[in-house]
């Protein structure tokens, strides 16, 4: 038995209107022993209908006048509330299928009632935390949730780097001897906050601590087919689709044909930019740059006498008087040894790629095919980048063998902003091909992409890169977040600027961890995206407690508010705020 606390008085649509009896306008109740908690807003009620419990959430409450003939005037309180779904035999269903009528009598809900509403885990051992006014806790459907794409969203300070900790902790503590060999979690971590003991312990978890600096740090292994690829190169050196990847493409088409033949291909280069009748001032600078790269003195010094004269279009060798691009053998009496001379072998994969690039324009130059306006940027971005991709890349050889754990936290701490732009797309885009290709139909492991302050990489405002290079970025990620559940790829995104990140990424979220937050832009995304949000949750958003959050999705019956448990010092991440009074002291 329960308490009855009232009666439905109206039925308006969806809006009930309940009288609420005297004697229950109690903030705490005891029935048999029983607490339960008075009607207030956000309380869960149950309006019995025959053998049908209808369950309610108290959206609103006022008080109404009452007078009878010779007696004074007295108040009744009533209360609005909203069905959210209803009990048959035992088991919550969600949505509305019966309506009550008026006088049917409405009863306060037991506390097993609320957990059965929320509770629907298949072995109820998943617990993150509390139910914020129940003070419930609520075992999550761990088995739908890790089977999505979670968002993971709230403004500095809020929390939400503790509630994606707890999250995967949790599921680490329960699941982890089930998922080797099934499973594999990568985080990208952005700030350095997950390489200590979070989440999992040494036995189950790599760091790699990526850096540019001088000092440099890990790096991460690409096999050579992987480096080689046209998509691996245009995300490295941001090259343009109409004129940089079409030349890229030629760049790789020649090594792919011709593996070995470098060498050969660098001295014909020489050779016909030296006797060629129609000669391009461009070209002397670039058998410069290729000698330099080679690190041949003797070649480098006989270029240095060389320059453009203009009068004639061809080279000349001021100090010795001999112009070349003639028919009189000035190259093979003067370059030609220095030439036959030069050697690729020794090149690791970044100096190939230069020297390639380079020989590859000289070529083309030399054909009329491309514009040295047009790729003389793209030349630049990759000899800029290359000092910093020698310290956080390594190209293999072979394939590249696979970590072994179950947990791979990549931290870009130190990294450049340049690197912490291109080097999650290049990773993500490493880990989804390879998990692609070696999965079974249907999926038979799974992969678990987990990126915090996801908005630097997945924002639609930069204004610092090129529309091409950002509908490219996008792309990839929108490719993974849309096609990536039917090979078992699901993304986690933590962000304090939801509003930044492509709406069309969002919108293929499909659960919630919704934190404080206060920009108007970032509640209109969540009320054009997120159906399953009501407007009681939404407006508790900007007046959320640290720690305190909306929890919704495809995952969970109905929204809930959850302070989510803080994790022990050792466990959080290196994210807490500064302590100014310690620090001062």
């Amino acid at each position: 038995m329960t308490i009855k606390v009232g009666e439905v008085i109206s039925v308006s649509g969806i809006r009930i209107g309940i009288r609420i009896f005297d004697e229950s306008n109690l903030e705490t109740l005891f029935h048999y022993g029983e607490m339960y908690k008075g009607i207030s807003i956000r309380e869960y009620i149950r309006i019995q209908r025959g053998f049908i419990d209808i369950v309610c959430l108290v959206e609103g409450e006022y008080l109404d006048e009452s007078k009878r003939d010779g007696e004074s005037l007295s108040y009744i309180r009533k209360v609005d509330a909203r069905p959210i779904g209803y009990f048959s035999s035992g088991v919550f269903s969600e949505g509305i299928k019966f309506m009550p009528m008026i006088k049917d009598p409405v009863h306060l809900l037991k506390e097993d009632s609320v957990k059965a509403i929320f509770g629907k885990s298949e072995d109820g051992s998943f617990f993150i935390g509390k139910m914020l006014k129940e003070e419930i806790p609520v075992s999550l459907p761990w088995k739908k949730l890790f089977n999505s794409h979670i968002g993971i969203f709230g403004n500095t300070g809020s929390g939400k780097s503790n509630t994606l900790t707890k999250l995967y902790t949790t599921l680490f503590n329960n699941k982890r001897q089930r998922m080797h060999g099934r499973s594999e979690f990568v985080l990208l971590d952005f700030n350095g906050e997950y390489t200590s003991g979070q989440i999992a312990g040494a036995e189950a978890k790599s760091v790699l601590n990526l850096s540019t600096g001088a000092n440099g740090g890990d790096r991460f292994w690409l096999s050579a087919s992987e480096f080689w690829n046209l998509d691996s190169l245009s995300i490295l050196f941001q090259a343009t689709p109409s004129t940089q990847r079409p030349f890229l493409n030629r760049v790789i088409e020649g090594r792919n044909r011709f593996p070995r033949s470098l060498t050969n291909f660098l001295r014909s280069v020489f050779e016909r930019s030296l006797t060629t009748p129609s000669p391009r001032a461009e070209l002397l600078e670039i058998l410069r740059h290729i000698s330099n790269t080679l690190g041949d003195d003797d070649m480098d010094e006989a270029l240095s006498k060389l320059s453009w004269h203009t009068d004639r279009a061809k080279f000349y060798d001021a100090e010795n008087r001999i112009f070349y691009n003639t028919s009189d053998g000035k190259y093979e009496a003067n370059i030609k040894e220095h030439t036959d001379n030069l050697e690729t072998n020794h090149l690791d994969a970044f100096q190939q790629l230069i020297v390639r690039s380079y020989t590859q324009l000289a070529f083309d130059l030399i054909q009329g095919h491309v514009q040295f306006e047009h790729i003389q940027p793209l030349m630049k971005r990759i000899e800029a980048s290359v000092t910093a991709l020698r310290r956080v890349l390594e190209v293999a050889d072979g394939d590249v063998a696979e970590a072994g754990t179950l947990l791979t936290v990549i931290s870009l701490k130190r990294c450049n902003t340049e690197m912490k732009k291109i080097l999650p797309l290049l990773i993500a885009k490493h880990y989804y091909n390879l998990h692609k290709s070696s999965v079974a139909s249907p999926p038979n492991k799974t992969l678990h992409l987990i990126i915090d302050e996801a908005h630097n990489i997945l924002s639609e405002q930069a204004a610092r890169e090129s529309e091409s290079w950002k509908d490219y970025r996008l792309d990839m990620f929108e490719e993974i977040i849309k096609e990536g559940r039917k090979f078992g790829v699901y993304l986690t995104l933590s962000s304090q600027r939801p509003a930044d990140i492509s709406p069309t990424i969002v919108s293929q979220v499909h659960n919630f961890f919704i934190h404080r937050l206060v920009n108007e832009r970032d509640l209109q995304l969540l009320d054009n995206t997120i159906s399953t949000l009501d407007s009681v949750s939404r407006s508790l958003i900007p007046n959320l407690a640290r720690g305190c959050c909306i929890v919704t999705g495809t995952a969970f019956e109905l929204p809930m508010v959850l302070q989510v448990d803080q994790l022990t010092r050792a466990q959080k991440p290196d994210s807490d705020d500064v302590d100014l009074n310690a620090l001062w002291q």
